[in-house]
């Protein structure tokens, strides 16, 4: 049987662990630091909430994805406006690599960050689960897609940023 102090202390190590896991979808999703801040706070009361619930058989890194991006789906459609997208990219300048100094390499990172910037929530979702070198598989058990659905969206979505940069 666990207490409540191990079960805080394993959700807590957890958290820690997995942290740049918030970090990244809350920066996908808010496009203000204090927007950020909020959603980060968010993701982490509901994660606690879910945490019971949690299977261990399963891998942690993807029950979390599936929680961060359900709240943070949540939050973009409850904004009543989405900002425009010269606050998005001054907001998220702190988000490019501080230590690199090519310029083309800056402006393709930003013109990344735009174009995620306006895709619709599934579609950011799928493209930061891309970028973070996931799985098809883990990809459809994150958003309740089928496997073959991730495919096809990926595919799709690469030929879409193809044609638009």
């Amino acid at each position: 049987m666990t207490t409540d102090t191990d079960a805080r202390t394993g959700f807590q190590a957890q958290l820690l662990a997995h942290r740049g896991i918030v970090a990244k979808v809350a920066g996908t999703y808010a496009w203000h630091p204090d927007d950020r801040d909020d959603l980060m706070q968010d993701i982490a009361t509901q994660l606690w909430r879910a945490w019971p619930g949690y299977d261990s058989a399963r891998p942690f890194a993807t029950w979390m994805y599936r929680i961060a991006l359900n709240v943070a789906i949540s939050h973009v459609r409850g904004r009543t406006r989405a900002p425009s997208p010269e606050a998005w990219h001054e907001d998220h300048h702190d988000l490019a690599d501080p230590h690199a100094h090519d310029h083309e390499a800056h402006e393709q990172v930003d013109l990344l960050y735009r174009f995620i910037q306006a895709q619709p929530p599934l579609d950011r979702a799928l493209l930061l689960l891309y970028l973070e070198d996931r799985s098809h598989r883990e990809m459809a058990d994150v958003l309740g897609l089928s496997e073959t659905n991730v495919a096809t969206k990926i595919s799709r979505l690469k030929q879409r940023l193809r044609n638009e940069l």
